[in-house]
């Protein structure tokens, strides 16, 4: 069961507003999901939803196995005590609490504060040397620390972030991104809402919202290509036959969703029909992808000695880099092996002509 199940939740306001229509989407524990999408897409009521400060009008919201809309008011505020922690683009500090006091806070409404053990929270996001200062007297990017250390100090499993870098200079926003990512780093979940794509890139998956409804999982011309790139892949893994592509291409399996294949069907890379197939641009893109993939695979594995634990990770990343011209080269250097070192073959390229397919 995923952590989180948002199954097709609508929640409407006054005057006909509809915020979410029909979302559903699932997250995992552990993950970092940012979400993306213009003012008014509906991201800060997702966010509110899965806080249990909102209820939604239609649909299920599920963190960790319990079902918020069904949870009475006392149960929704225990909720957010124990299980939740919240940071905001305006901080809501409050004003006549020094930073340790703030965090404080936090720790008596879920049990029983310790000024101790706030201290090391505020050390831990490079604020030791603020402990007794008020709000009016730190940066914007100190208080947003502060917040993130009195959101982490009850040790929830999912946090919730709105906007944490929106009134942030770029050297705060890098400061409070790298916290983020340690949070991620140590296993608990992260939801954040932002509209800055470079903020959007530093989570693990995005989803763009557009007028309340999930748009896809792509956010520039870029991402959209090498999430086509992933498809194609597991797609290529399906075709010949590996009933282990669901795992050696897990993100291409979770991308391939209707929406992510009418994109390719449109543009000409799949064909109309009752399967998934390749037209011939497609078929020859993949190829020329899981070429480059399984070249570069053979050279970390065979040429550099590389651990196999590093040489998919690497191998991913190369596919999408190597030139035409660098993987001729990396063929011509390698002899034009036929196959990488799982086996499986080597698609041939312009420079193997005339080369048998057993020949090394």
């Amino acid at each position: 069961m995923s952590f989180i199940e948002i199954d097709n939740v609508t929640r409407r306001y006054e005057k006909g507003v509809i915020a979410l229509d029909r979302v559903s989407l699932e997250i995992k524990e552990g993950e970092w999901l940012a979400i993306m999408g213009p003012s008014g897409s509906g991201k800060t009521t997702l966010l509110n939803l899965l806080g249990g400060l909102d209820l939604a009008d239609e649909g299920r919201v599920r963190v960790d196995g319990l079902d918020l809309a069904r949870m009475a008011r006392p149960d929704l505020i225990r909720y957010r005590r124990e299980r939740v922690g919240l940071v905001f683009q305006q901080f809501h500090l409050i004003p006549y609490l020094n930073a340790v006091e703030n965090v404080m806070l936090a720790q008596y409404l879920h049990s029983m504060a310790e000024e101790g053990e706030a201290a090391q929270a505020l050390e831990r996001v490079g604020l030791g040397h603020r402990l007794r200062h008020l709000p009016s007297q730190m940066s914007g990017g100190e208080k947003q620390r502060v917040c993130i250390a009195r959101a982490l100090i009850n040790r929830p499993k999912l946090i919730l972030a709105d906007e944490p870098t929106g009134s942030l200079d770029a050297e705060n926003e890098r400061a409070v991104l790298d916290l983020f990512a340690q949070i991620h780093a140590s296993g608990q979940a992260i939801v954040m809402v932002t509209h800055d794509l470079v903020v959007g890139r530093r989570a693990t998956r995005q989803i763009q919202l557009e007028h309340g409804r999930v748009a896809g999982e792509f956010l520039t011309l870029q991402q959209d290509e090498e999430a086509i790139d992933e498809v194609l892949e597991y797609l290529w893994l399906k075709m010949e036959g590996d009933a282990a592509a669901h795992e050696i291409c897990a993100v291409g399996a979770r991308l391939a969703t209707p929406q992510l294949l009418e994109r390719m069907l449109a543009r000409g890379i799949l064909q109309p029909g009752q399967g998934l197939e390749f037209s011939g641009e497609g078929r020859r893109r993949a190829e020329s992808l899981i070429r480059r993939h399984r070249l570069a695979e053979t050279l970390f594995s065979e040429t550099f000695q590389m651990h196999e634990t590093v040489v998919e990770e690497e191998a991913c990343f190369f596919e999408h880099i190597l030139s035409p011209v660098m993987t001729d080269s990396i063929c011509g250097f390698l002899n034009h092996p036929p196959a990488c070192p799982h086996g499986k073959p080597i698609p041939r390229g312009t420079c193997c002509a005339g080369r048998s397919a057993s020949a090394r």
